[in-house]
């Protein structure tokens, strides 16, 4: 389901316009199949709209840059279609939607992307039109939540490591999703917060960065797929 009006008090149209008119659509360094409305200068995007957004109460707009885990979810996918052909697949924390579209690319039967700023899923309903794909959006908080029957049978989650409390939170829900059957694919560039314990590696991807929002030009990105927790004694 896509939200008709967000609590920016932008519709989904003029959510979907204020990316379309900081953005240029561009190739993200790993992905050559895949066509992203990408910021085309780092600095001017990022004053320009921090401001407004912080106004309306809304996160920087990190769903204008190709992050590395998310790349890297975007290239196993597509590199093995057989972790999400046929099957029900959510991107969480989609920023620009790159994995979802990846996955639907993939030969997903559905794909829906998640995040809780209204400009993200406004650039991945963008994003998939460029590529071609359907998709779903959905801009809500789901950390705890459990999957209602019938979805969903895949969670993708890239780059979501860079803050404590969020990865603490957020990697706690991603290991009861895998307890309840769900393949859980999380990709992490070394953050600082990632977890060490209960993942088990499935590629290891050189991804080239943006220097201006990195600390070196490309970035050493593991996708993890993340484990149940061991059951209580």
């Amino acid at each position: 389901m896509t939200e008709d009006r967000h609590r920016s008090g932008l519709s989904a149209a003029d959510a979907e316009a204020f990316v379309a008119g900081a953005t240029l659509p561009a190739a993200p360094p790993l992905l050559p199949e895949i066509r992203l409305h990408l910021a085309s200068e780092v600095t001017p995007l990022w004053e320009a709209t921090e401001t407004r957004l912080a106004e309306a109460g809304l996160p920087p707009p990190f769903w204008a840059f190709a992050w590395a885990g998310g790349q890297a979810v975007a290239r196993l996918v597509l590199d093995r279609p057989d972790l999400v052909r046929g099957r029900r697949v959510m991107d969480f924390a989609t920023g620009g939607g790159v994995a979802a579209i990846a996955a639907a690319l993939a030969g997903a039967t559905s794909v829906e992307a998640v995040d809780i700023d209204p400009f993200a899923t406004a650039a991945a309903r963008l994003n998939a039109r460029v590529n071609g794909v359907d998709i779903t959006t959905l801009t809500e908080d789901l950390v705890g939540q459990r999957p209602p029957p019938g979805a969903p049978d895949v969670v993708m989650a890239g780059d979501v490591c860079y803050e404590k409390p969020m990865a603490e939170r957020v990697f706690a829900w991603l290991r009861a999703l895998a307890g309840d059957g769900v393949l859980v694919l999380l990709g992490d560039p070394a953050r600082a917060y990632a977890p060490r314990d209960g993942v088990e590696a499935l590629v290891v991807i050189d991804v080239p960065t943006v220097i201006e929002i990195e600390d070196k030009p490309q970035r050493r990105t593991t996708v993890w797929r993340v484990l149940p927790a061991p059951a209580a004694s």
